[in-house]
């Protein structure tokens, strides 16, 4: 769209992850001199605006929800619109009818290499992220301008029971506070009254689920056996549902078992590792060993309740997923993998293209050479210092975000324009 001044521009934020994220950002662009609107569709999100001015509810049948959007872009003259995931229903048609109307579209995620970052892009994310077009030569040729040397991640992440509590607390609000929204529609399958429930009971056994974690841990590296990775993700993540070839995980559970018995050598062990939030919706134990009782593994395959990624990581041969973030931190150890669903980082130069059966038989090592320049031009570019629910990540996330989303070209464009936005200590906070 046209070149606007700050004072021109009028920034409509949809929904957020759950917390004072959007609150805060919106607040700190009102401070650059723009316009902020909020369109709220249940109580939580209207909470978690904390009354705070521009706020618009949407109560009527999702159906009326493209008319409605299109009617408040022309009566407020939007410029921007600001979301988080691009591929819940009412996101993917609000963004649909933006970029017909040439509307700047600015996407949140959670990190491609989290938990110590979060996503900025323009337009769309994961499958739909410009990244999915990028070759490594494209990032070479950007990285020319940039001098930017790899940051470490810290030792330890700190915002895990922040992130459940706002869970919790947002899903309560929509249960109990949610009168003045009843044609409300979640974009998840799972029951509200269910999901809130599973996230309090996450919330308050954590240290029992944490000891257990401990001890299967502990078991594995004690047993001294060669052993492949499998991590898994939540079935009703966006990534899963929308960049998967599976419906279901249990459709995933079978594809991988069944290339480790036949491909993987017998003195070989496979270890399932559960995404951290996993809330015990789907009995994934229960399902794991009754596929492996089928495929006569039972004694090889072993089971892991969420938890740190990195010790299980220091000795694993392979690793797998469909999608997941979490093989981030699987390239950068240079560990073979192989991937099942679309995904930014699924570059010929460093994923396997071979069957799970081959893969498993002869796994070769990616190019850490490429993967370190894959990685450079996402730290320059949409991967920003900091955090969505802790206290100091949010304040560490709005320092750079603000300027970035304000600026007329996106993230990428201007790294290959050799126009680099003053960098902030990439110092990561714990």
């Amino acid at each position: 769209m046209a070149s606007v001044s700050k004072e021109q521009r009028t920034f409509l934020f949809l929904q957020g992850p759950h917390g004072p994220f959007f609150y805060g950002l919106g607040r700190m662009i009102r401070a650059a001199g723009a316009k902020v609107f909020r369109v709220g569709f249940n109580a939580g999100d209207r909470a978690f605006w904390f009354g705070a001015g521009g706020y618009i509810p949407f109560t009527a049948p999702s159906g009326d929800w493209p008319a409605f959007f299109e009617g408040l872009l022309g009566k407020h003259s939007v410029t921007d619109i600001v979301l988080y995931g691009d591929t819940r229903p009412i996101h993917a048609q609000a963004i649909d009818i933006a970029r017909e109307m040439g509307i700047n579209i600015h996407v949140f995620e959670e990190g491609y290499m989290r938990p110590y970052w979060c996503t900025y892009e323009r337009d769309g994310s994961n499958g739909n992220s410009r990244l999915m077009d990028l070759s490594i030569d494209d990032m070479r040729s950007a990285l020319a301008h940039s001098d930017l040397d790899i940051p470490e991640p810290p030792a330890r992440w700190g915002d895990m029971r922040q992130h459940i509590f706002y869970g919790a607390l947002y899903h309560w609000f929509v249960l109990f506070r949610n009168g003045d929204y009843r044609n409300f529609q979640p974009h998840r399958a799972l029951p509200l009254w269910t999901e809130t429930t599973l996230y309090t009971r996450r919330l308050l056994l954590m240290p029992v689920i944490a000891l257990g974690r401990m001890l299967q841990t502990w078991r594995i590296g004690r047993g001294g056996y060669p052993y492949h990775l499998a991590l898994l993700q939540l079935e009703h993540d966006s990534s899963f549902i929308a960049h998967s070839p599976f419906n279901s995980m249990a459709e995933f559970l079978e594809v991988v078992i069944a290339g480790f018995a036949t491909g993987a050598p017998k003195h070989h062990h496979l270890v399932f590792k559960a995404h951290p939030l996993e809330n015990g919706q789907l009995p994934l134990n229960r399902k794991i060993s009754e596929l492996a009782g089928k495929y006569g593994i039972s004694n090889r395959v072993h089971y892991v309740r969420g938890g740190k990624l990195a010790r299980l990581l220091d000795d694993a041969r392979t690793a797998v997923t469909v999608n997941s973030t979490a093989a981030q931190q699987v390239l950068w150890r240079a560990i073979p993998l192989k991937v099942f669903g679309k995904a930014v980082y699924d570059k010929p130069e460093f994923v396997a293209a071979d069957s799970i059966e081959d893969f498993f038989a002869n796994p070769q090592r990616p190019d850490s050479r490429a993967y370190r320049d894959y990685r450079r031009f996402l730290l320059e570019t949409s991967q920003i210092p900091g955090s969505f629910y802790s206290t100091r990540g949010r304040r560490q996330l709005l320092r750079q975000v603000v300027d970035m989303m304000l600026s007329e070209e996106d993230p990428y464009d201007a790294l290959r324009a050799g126009k680099l936005p003053p960098r902030q200590n990439l110092r990561l906070v714990k």
